[in-house]
């Protein structure tokens, strides 16, 4: 539960960052935001330490919390938070808001060799191909592809792929997708990106691709993420120190 309050406290923070309540930049002290949310100083200095090491505050010896100028300069919807559920439904936000789902195409084939190999499969098992637009207040934004095993969720359904599917897997079977392996580049539009995300023919799309497992180990899905060129922002923060 713990967890789950400085998960909280970090989330409420940064609405009220992009609100602009923190005008001269600085944060209240750790003795007054645990006042405001009525935890312990612990919980607040969780929070403000895991918002530091993402580089959306910095601290200032002696001066106090600070918010980090570049990151509200460069606010990425692509924001993968210290949780087990890694689905884009709960780390794809702007605003504070998730994005919506278009289901395009929901069918079951057999799995390239590609495929294969990367979720361990043999040549007989199927899997279902998914195809969904996700879209934030109807401006669309991504084109998502994924590919799930049928022996792995013999039950999946046209309604449990209209919202999170990693929320209904760890809802419904107490697993979580706790782990993955993401490439992340840019390459030239497609026809089909063009019409879907509303690109012209010279812009460039950006692509996130990989493998998620489950937290036994299990290769749970293929996904391949198209995006628009203007949601492609992705932060880090890197420490010199040794």
């Amino acid at each position: 539960m713990a967890e789950l309050v400085y998960q909280q406290i970090i989330a409420d923070l940064k609405k009220k960052i992009f609100a602009g309540e923190f005008s001269n930049m600085r944060l209240p002290d750790e003795r007054s935001l645990a006042e405001s949310y009525a935890v312990s100083r612990s919980s607040i200095k969780r929070a403000l330490t895991r918002m530091a090491s993402d580089g959306i505050i910095f601290k200032k010896r002696g001066s106090g919390t600070f918010v980090n100028p570049l990151y509200l300069k460069n606010e990425s919807v692509f924001n993968y938070e210290e949780s087990s559920n890694l689905g884009v439904s709960d780390n794809f936000q702007m605003n504070g808001e998730k994005p919506q789902i278009k289901v395009l195409n929901f069918e079951v084939i057999r799995p390239t060799a590609e495929i294969q190999r990367d979720l361990f499969l043999k040549a007989d098992d199927f899997v279902y191909k998914i195809d969904r637009l996700r879209s934030f207040d109807d401006k669309p934004f991504m084109i998502e592809t994924g590919y799930i095993p049928i022996k792995i969720l013999p039950s999946l359904s046209l309604k449990k792929i209209e919202s999170s599917i990693f929320t209904y897997v760890e809802q419904a079977f107490g697993q979580t997708v706790s782990k993955s392996f993401l490439s992340i580049f840019a390459e030239p539009s497609t026809k089909n990106d063009q019409d879907l995300l509303k690109l012209k023919p010279n812009e460039p799309v950006g692509v996130m691709e990989g493998i998620f497992f489950l937290n036994n180990g299990t290769p749970f899905e293929f996904s391949r993420m198209r995006l628009h060129y203007q949601y492609m922002k992705y932060n880090t923060f890197v420490s010199t120190n040794s």
